[in-house]
């Protein structure tokens, strides 16, 4: 009776585990979609906000991938 209880469990927490995936996979694919886009409202507001109209306009000057791509390990960007 025991183990038939624990084995109920064990599969409830498998399928938690595999829903918890599903929707962390598609939050990745979301926002690597819609990427560029986020980074131009961020941009936006922060020039919105007083920031450096010049630092918007040289982060939007390259797309996401190019500027992931030009990263270091230490996550200074290669010019």
């Amino acid at each position: 009776m025991k183990s038939r209880r624990l084995k109920k469990r064990g599969q409830a927490l498998t399928e938690y585990i595999i829903i918890v995936v599903i929707v962390a996979l598609a939050a990745i694919a979301i926002v690597a979609i819609f990427s560029d886009t986020i980074r131009e409202k961020f941009a936006g507001a922060v020039e919105e906000l007083g920031g450096d109209s010049a630092a918007k306009d040289a982060a939007m000057d390259v797309s996401s991938h190019q500027y992931l791509k030009d990263l270091d390990r230490d996550g200074a960007r290669n010019n």
